[in-house]
């Protein structure tokens, strides 16, 4: 497609800005990652308590049990161990029952439980075990025993009996392997709803975020003039920062129209003169386009000058120390009047919120005038005063009368027509002066008889 084919009005295309990745996905991914860390470390010490628990619970069993056989253990006259009273679980006298019991010593044959029928309990005669001592045992195939077994010498009996006690544990791991089973359901359940829970925190805690990408879009398409509606403490600050910029754009914006309507309407007037001068072939037609063309310099000076004040105003970290500047405009004034005394006195430390031009071109303007008008001798002041830089530019001159200190401010206004100028530089002062939040103002100067010119900028911290 050709660029003579683009739509005419059609809004210019998104600029692409490259996406990091969804602010939503991270958060439920860290928050999915740490709880899956907090439940997997949660689940893996509550199974080993609670495995423990289970496998302590069965080893006081056969403890009890081995307990009971050596407390009812008596030698008989032929030296063998027998028990005095039966043991009562049904389980010893039923064969393969899975709950076996065994005294054996050297010397004497194994005295198994009838559960035990026809297999034997090994007994390793190489260690001791005068404590209880538990372990597993895979001696019989298809059934894992849990084993418990204590060494003990009986009364009038000079050989160490071991007692043993064992059981099947298929028991112990069938509970086991269900609470396991229950443990998994619980903490995956558990992690699924707080994932869930997460995801919906995040998408409710961000949905201010997407109120504000819309009332943005609103406020682009122009439906709206400033973001409204209450947003969290997190976002009201920014939400205040953005309502200031659109403020501060809309007013730049009315800016640039209204100094275009000015700067047409002032260039109107002199290019009727020089039209009509030349429509009529009058006689004086080059003097006419000489004093109109020098008017419209004066214009066109005056609104540059705005217009470079303006752009420079946008930088927030605007700075300029006074005293370097006082300086640079006493020695260029130095050598544009030679005869006039310039005196310099205050705090040399002073630092106003101004750019540096700006504030050369005001104080330019201020001491230049208080040269060119007054008697000979100017006097600089600068001095800190609630927050702002005050600079006093006083002459020996004749002054202004108080009924002419307002008018003098506007644009090609002369109250000595005999002296070169354009009438726009106290113009110029007040209005940079206004775009930095000062004020310029003109009073008596009592040390010097002349005019007093107050300039107050807005000191920098």
């Amino acid at each position: 497609m050709s660029d003579a084919a683009i739509e005419v009005g059609a809004p210019p295309p998104r600029p692409y800005v490259r996406a990091t990745g969804s602010l939503s996905r991270r958060m439920i991914l860290i928050a999915s990652a740490w709880i899956f860390v907090l439940l997997a470390g949660g689940a893996f010490g509550l199974d080993r308590v609670l495995t423990s628990a289970l496998q302590t619970s069965f080893d006081d069993q056969l403890d009890y049990i081995l307990d009971s056989m050596i407390l009812s253990a008596e030698i008989d006259p032929v030296g063998e161990v027998m028990f005095s009273r039966e043991l009562s679980d049904q389980r010893f006298l039923e064969p393969y029952s899975g709950l076996y019991w065994q005294v054996s010593g050297k010397g004497y044959n194994a005295a198994p439980s009838r559960s035990l029928w026809d297999r034997v309990l090994r007994a390793d005669a190489d260690h001791g075990d005068m404590e209880v001592h538990f372990y597993d045992s895979d001696q019989f195939p298809k059934e894992n025993l849990r084993v418990a077994e204590r060494d003990v010498r009986l009364p009038g009996s000079p050989v160490q009996w071991r007692f043993q006690v064992a059981q099947n544990r298929n028991i112990l791991d069938a509970q086991i392997a269900a609470l396991r089973r229950t443990l998994t359901y619980s903490f995956v359940l558990l992690g699924l709803g707080l994932i869930v829970m997460a995801a919906l925190q995040t998408w409710y805690g961000l949905l201010p975020v997407r109120k504000l990408r819309i009332e943005i879009a609103r406020l682009r398409a122009g439906k709206s003039t400033r973001i409204e509606g209450g947003m969290p403490a997190e976002l009201a600050p920014m939400v205040e920062e953005l309502n200031a910029l659109v403020s501060h754009n809309d007013r730049q914006a009315e800016e640039a129209r209204r100094h275009a309507g000015n700067l047409a309407h002032a260039l109107k007037t002199p290019l009727t003169v020089i039209m009509n001068a030349a429509t009529a072939d009058a006689d004086d037609l080059s003097t006419t386009v000489v004093r109109e063309a020098r008017t419209m310099r004066r214009q066109v000076d005056h609104h540059l000058a705005r217009a470079r004040a303006v752009g420079r105003r946008g930088s927030a970290h605007s700075r300029a120390a006074i005293w370097p500047s006082i300086e640079a405009v006493e020695r260029a004034v130095d050598r544009l009047y030679q005869h006039v005394r310039i005196d310099t006195d205050g705090q040399k430390d002073l630092v106003a919120h101004i750019e540096r031009q700006d504030l050369d071109e005001m104080l330019g303007n201020l001491v230049e005038n208080a040269a060119k008008y007054g008697g000979g001798s100017v006097f600089i002041t600068a001095q800190a005063d609630a927050g702002f830089v005050e600079i006093l530019v006083e002459d020996d001159g004749a002054g202004i009368p108080e009924a002419d200190r307002i008018r003098i401010f506007d644009r090609g206004v002369r109250l000595d027509s005999g002296k070169p100028g354009t009438g726009l530089g106290l113009a110029i002062v007040r209005d940079v002066a206004e775009l930095y939040d000062g004020t310029v103002s003109l009073e008596e100067s009592e040390d010097l008889g002349g005019l007093l010119v107050r300039l107050r900028l807005p000191a920098a911290g």
